[in-house]
């Protein structure tokens, strides 16, 4: 190989090392709930025994135990941080890490497979908040989410919309006039067909837009690209070629701020699900308490209800606080039009689209 062959897979080497660094941060943050204390001698021991037991002949077992003491307290240094454990749903980089930072901006931001390990962590206590979709500006609502908020006893405290901006991505080393293959989630590589069929680029389906950022700067395939969110590139090192390549209008996304206490002060928003008999005239009737007490409804979507799929379900987002004396009492007569009515808390606004 030639120097600069050589240099290029130190390079993605380093990357790698980087990458598994955050994901055991991560986990070892993670075990801090089932601790005690910090710290623990007799597992520190552990590891940096088994550690030396591997027989790597190009590094010193002097140097690996540095090493892996160095590694084990930085990760003790986070745990005494005690950040918030927030969690999301995808890889980092992932819009669900975006919007868990602006929500809580101190926090450390836990990625897991699917929603509902977002939620069941929550409830279980393994982590302290968890960021969720609720809604596209293009797509609708996120069904499983709609579906895991009917049955959960979690509140809602917080929202934030995120701008969905598709960056274009390659490694430093990556020529853009030499890309052939774009890999992405495929509805990220949906939203950006005009760009990749005038540039003669190959999409490639991948299960997520941040794993896909994060497979690029591990593996750095061959004439490949990857589209994914700015924080993508920032936290796998990777360029950006071009940004905003979406075809489409204006994408935003909707989460919400869960937690297993409700927020404390109020709010300025407040979201219900609720369902009514099967009958004429009850969804109206519900609706209009709202229209006479001049309460303005934010948002209104329905889905079958999992235990009677011949009725619905009714999400309900609307201005004001459940301590307001208006909406307590709006929420009262609510309860003796419909079946079952679930508050799922007062929370801070969204102050805009991010």
């Amino acid at each position: 190989m030639k120097l600069e062959e050589i240099r290029q897979k130190i390079d993605k080497i380093d990357r790698e090392l980087l990458v598994l660094l955050q994901e055991r941060m991560g986990l070892a943050l993670r075990s801090r709930k089932f601790k005690r204390a910090v710290s623990d001698p007799t597992r520190e021991e552990e590891v940096l025994s088994r550690i030396e037991r591997l027989n790597l002949d190009l590094i010193e077992r002097s140097f690996t135990r540095r090493l892996i003491r160095t590694i084990i307290e930085e990760s003790k240094r986070l745990q005494e941080e005690n950040r918030p454990l927030v969690a999301f749903q995808g890889e980092h980089g992932a819009y669900g890490e975006v919007a868990s930072r602006r929500l809580i901006p101190n926090g450390a931001y836990i990625p897991c497979l699917e929603f509902i390990d977002v939620f069941r962590g929550v409830e279980e206590n393994h982590f302290d908040l968890g960021v969720v979709p609720v809604e596209n500006s293009l797509e609708g609502a996120v069904t499983q989410v709609n579906d895991l908020l009917t049955t959960t006893d979690l509140k809602v405290i917080g929202e934030a919309k995120v701008t969905v901006k598709h960056c274009l991505l390659s490694t430093e080393d990556t020529d853009h006039r030499e890309i052939r293959l774009v890999y992405s989630h495929p509805q990220a590589l949906a939203q950006c067909r005009g760009f990749l069929m005038r540039n003669k680029l190959e999409a490639r389906p991948f299960y997520d837009t941040a794993g896909a950022a994060k497979m690029l700067a591990r593996e750095n395939p061959r004439a490949a690209a990857a589209i994914a969110s700015e924080l993508c590139a920032e936290l796998y090192d990777l360029e950006i070629i071009k940004e905003g390549i979406e075809d489409g209008p204006a994408n935003n996304t909707r989460f919400l701020l869960l937690s297993r206490q409700p927020y404390a002060n109020g709010g300025e928003k407040t979201s219900v699900i609720f369902a009514t008999p099967h009958e004429a005239g009850r969804l109206f009737a519900v609706l209009r308490l709202f229209a006479e007490a001049n309460i303005n409804l934010t948002r209104i979507a329905s889905m079958p209800l999992r235990s009677d799929p011949e009725n619905y379900c009714f999400f309900l987002d609307f201005e004001g606080s459940e301590q307001d004396e208006k909406i307590a009492g709006v929420l009262q007569q609510m309860e003796k039009l419909t079946i079952s009515l679930k508050r799922l808390g007062s929370y801070p606004a969204a102050s805009g689209i991010y």
